[in-house]
């Protein structure tokens, strides 16, 4: 390379241009951004088999953002992720050993257990991952928002229902997008250049959730995006972008970390918002 770069500058950089990669480039994106922490113990041949590629298309790949080869990209992740990546256990890996080296089937409790450790795994892995700037970037969006405007549909739905009923205790005033009686475009089309659209949405993106963006974007409104990738289509568009890799068991999903970083956020405003308050009050005690 002509510079070094950073694994988060490469990844900002392969989400500014996925929209104009081939389609085996981006099924190579995806992979890259959903094992970054991992990519340092893999081969070139292990990631053209898991992404159907040959490996050659790995190489066009790292040329592609101005790399000599893969090796040379693997390194800048190694500089990265190889310190703290090294004690993370791959849970969906265990688990599925777990369930492979059985002689009988597991007992409701050993059920439990392992998706209990599965959240505990995908919390480790937020906490590790998160991104100071984004946050504080997220939390100042709330601040300033005249409007709160908050949709997620399906599995994600929970999520939504939480931080609109959290944000209620604030002064800020709060819309649930429900969609209830189909109302989507009724729902979000009031949404105006100061206000804010928290979008929480996972692969496979909701197509009403993109909708909202959509229309969001269109009347110039500032947009917090949850979700599991930088190449999320509703990263796009966003002016804050949090991610989120879920805890994995049994082919299922937890909600966990999805609902403490919601948790979280709320907390963080909460506090911003009480520190004005007494700064107010302590301004006011100057007046004669």
């Amino acid at each position: 390379m002509t510079k070094e770069i950073s694994a988060d500058q490469l990844m900002q950089r392969i989400a500014e241009e996925y929209e104009d990669l081939s389609k085996q480039l981006k099924v190579i994106a995806k992979y890259v951004e959903e094992h970054r922490q991992t990519l340092v113990l893999e081969r070139i041949t292990d990631i053209a088999q898991a992404c159907e590629v040959q490996p050659s298309a790995i190489v066009r790949f790292a040329q592609r953002f101005g790399f000599s080869g893969f090796s040379d990209m693997q390194t800048v992740f190694r500089d990265a992720f190889a310190p703290a990546g090294g004690n993370v256990n791959n849970y969906q890996k265990r688990i599925r050993s777990v369930i492979a080296t059985q002689d009988t089937p597991l007992s409701n409790t050993q059920v439990t257990q392992n998706f209990i450790t599965a959240c505990q795994q995908g919390l480790d892995e937020l906490s590790q991952a998160l991104d100071p700037a984004a946050i504080d970037k997220a939390v100042e969006l709330l601040v300033k928002a005249e409007n709160i405007y908050v949709v997620a549909v399906r599995r994600m739905f929970p999520i939504a229902s939480y931080i609109s009923y959290a944000l209620q205790h604030t002064a800020k005033r709060v819309h649930l997008v429900s969609g209830l009686g189909g109302m989507y475009h009724d729902q979000i089309r009031s949404i105006r250049e100061n206000d804010l659209l928290i979008a929480i949405s996972f692969q496979p993106y909701g197509k009403e959730t993109r909708y909202c963006a959509r229309v969001a974007a269109q009347n110039k409104a500032r947009q917090l995006v949850i979700t599991d990738s930088q190449l999320s289509p509703l990263a796009r568009n966003a002016d804050a972008v949090l991610t989120v890799k879920e805890g994995t068991a049994f082919s299922f999903r937890s909600l966990t970390s999805t609902i403490s970083l919601c948790q979280a956020l709320f907390i963080a405003l909460s506090y911003r918002l009480e520190l004005v308050i007494e700064e107010t009050r302590d301004a006011g005690a100057y007046d004669d």
